[in-house]
């Protein structure tokens, strides 16, 4: 083992979170930092171009992790990607820019006890991180790191949806972010100047040259060091090579996600004592909540063909990808500007009394098979309507598979387990139907594809639903803050029984949140980097 190395700061983690804690805390010159992410930098050209998304769902720059197989799914086993590269999933998700209710917040203090993140607390880290080319004060941000930006160029099918979505009956929305949730419109993107701004673009590259910010990548983190019920850095290993010490005299983050976070514990011994003990090992902190919670939203998908070949699917084409790459190179304008989750609505029950958030959000994409899972059309040309609702009650897991590191973990999500999200998620495939089906996207399809043929009746959409709901990759919940002791964290995102050692990643989350879930992760960092430093 080679020599122990010496910080006040050491972050697992690079993804989202983590990237932007090496930024903050590192801004003090006395304060020597580390980050270690297991992934390697975000290089690749596909990252920063927006509409390389349709590539990231599957492949290098992911863990490669599937699902235990769901009992309430069919038993299929779920691909579940989750980052492994600088920036997490903001280097590799749609893009997409939505905070969810106000409301959300406001339950995470009342009926979790997480006093401080109630909106009111929290808006301030949200406004904090923004830069937004085009709204701004009370609900947006200004001049912060994170670029946020419309859509260079929507494409004509994604201006059909939204036109389609009034013709339902939803009003248009501009903003998202807004007072009002529901309506139909374009997403907002964690863009700049028509590339991909993620934490690693934003926050880690202007700090990469203080001499006080060590970053690592290709590092795997075995373990904490935990001694007399205290954190002190952890133990990994670069590439495969031997194990090093990295020393925090400060304090250890730990920016994992909510997969890579529960599991980092546990091996480190905290964790339900009883589970660690039958895999052998030590218990450093009974914790029976870590790995527990787990939530996410499940994703619904229905594929149409189109009459014709205006979609983004023409440019799988290498004479349309010539063009395309033209047009970006030459005028930062066309297709590869596209997030391809381009078009947003948010809905409410049609039958319910309305509360505080809407119930279902919707992601339209002018391009079909763009998703690891999603199929196709046969003849290349199609667009893809995809819900879920947005408060699901289902809950699950994540257990180690045995002590040894490389092992990947069992993952749970549990999806569909709760009758009420089985009922919720059949409207919203309802309301999808229902969209599609509209004179401005009804000039365009020629067919349903998959489903092959538009499911009728509520029995047709369970069936459907538990055949095919998949991830939306908004993983949260797995070490919750709480104000109760069986929460794993306290509301200072402190780990119960264990000093010097936090967590800030959307694992914290006690709720999922009413919509996409990276800029609630850019705020609990933000939040995080304010607490450390008022506890230096």
């Amino acid at each position: 083992m080679s020599a122990e190395q010496a910080f006040d700061y050491v972050i697992a983690g690079g993804g989202t979170a983590g990237c932007v804690l090496a930024n903050r805390l590192s801004a003090d010159p006395a304060c020597r930092v580390l980050l270690l992410e297991a992934g390697g930098a975000d290089s690749h050209y596909l990252i920063h171009m927006p509409v390389g998304f349709a590539k990231m769902t599957a492949g290098p720059y992911t863990w490669g992790y599937r699902s235990v197989p769901q009992r309430h799914g069919n038993g299929r086993e779920i691909l579940l990607p989750q980052a492994r590269v600088l920036g997490g999933g903001g280097s590799i998700n749609a893009l997409v820019f939505t905070r969810g209710a106000p409301s959300d917040f406001d339950r995470w203090e009342a009926e979790h006890g997480c006093t401080g993140w109630s909106f009111k607390d929290v808006q301030p880290y949200f406004l904090k991180c923004e830069d937004n080319d085009r709204l701004s004060k009370p609900w947006h941000g200004v001049g912060g790191p994170l670029g946020v930006s419309d859509l260079v160029n929507p494409h004509p099918l994604t201006k059909a949806f939204v036109r389609a979505g009034q013709e339902f009956g939803l009003p248009y929305s501009g903003d998202f972010n807004g007072a009002a949730q529901e309506g139909v419109g374009v997403y907002q993107t964690t863009t700049r100047g028509g590339r991909r701004c993620s934490a690693a673009v934003a926050y880690l590259r202007p700090a990469r040259k203080r001499p006080n910010l060590t970053v690592k990548t290709g590092c795997t983190v075995l373990r904490l060091l935990v001694a007399n019920g205290s954190a002190g850095g952890v133990e990994y290993v670069q590439n495969g090579g031997a194990p090093q010490k990295a020393r925090a005299e400060a304090e250890t983050v730990v920016c994992a996600g909510a997969i890579g976070t529960p599991r980092l514990l546990m091996l480190s011994g905290l964790g339900p004592a009883d589970e660690l003990k039958k895999l052998g090992i030590e218990v450093a902190a009974d914790l029976p909540g870590v790995g527990e919670n787990l939530h996410d939203h499940c994703d619904i998908d229905i594929v149409y063909e189109l009459r014709h070949s205006n979609s983004l699917d023409r440019y799988n084409k290498k004479h349309w990808a010539l063009w395309a790459g033209l047009q970006y190179v030459l005028f930062n304008s066309g297709p590869v500007t596209s997030n391809v989750a381009e078009g947003a609505a948010f809905s409410f029950h049609r039958d319910r009394p309305r509360g505080p958030a809407a119930d279902f959000q919707f992601h339209f994409l002018p391009g079909a098979g763009a998703e690891a899972g999603v199929p196709p059309v046969p003849s290349g040309y199609g667009c893809t309507l995809n819900t879920y609702q947005v408060q699901p009650r289902s809950r699950g897991t994540v257990k180690l598979r045995s002590a040894d590191p490389k092992e990947p973990p069992l993952i749970d999500p549990n999806y569909l387990a709760e009758a009420a999200d089985v009922e919720a998620s059949v409207e919203a495939l309802q309301q999808a139907v229902a969209i599609m089906g509209q004179p401005s996207l009804a000039a365009h399809v020629k067919q349903p594809h998959h489903p092959p043929k538009a499911p009728a009746t509520a029995a047709e959409c369970e069936a459907y639903i538990r055949a095919n709901g998949r991830t939306s990759y908004h993983h949260c919940g797995t070490c919750r803050m709480g104000g109760s002791d069986d929460a794993p964290l306290d509301p200072q995102l402190r780990v119960r029984g264990v000093g010097r050692l936090r967590v800030a990643d959307s694992s914290a989350m006690p709720q999922i949140i009413s919509s996409n879930t990276n800029a609630t992760t850019f705020m609990i960092a933000e939040k995080a980097a304010d607490l450390i430093a008022a506890a230096s």
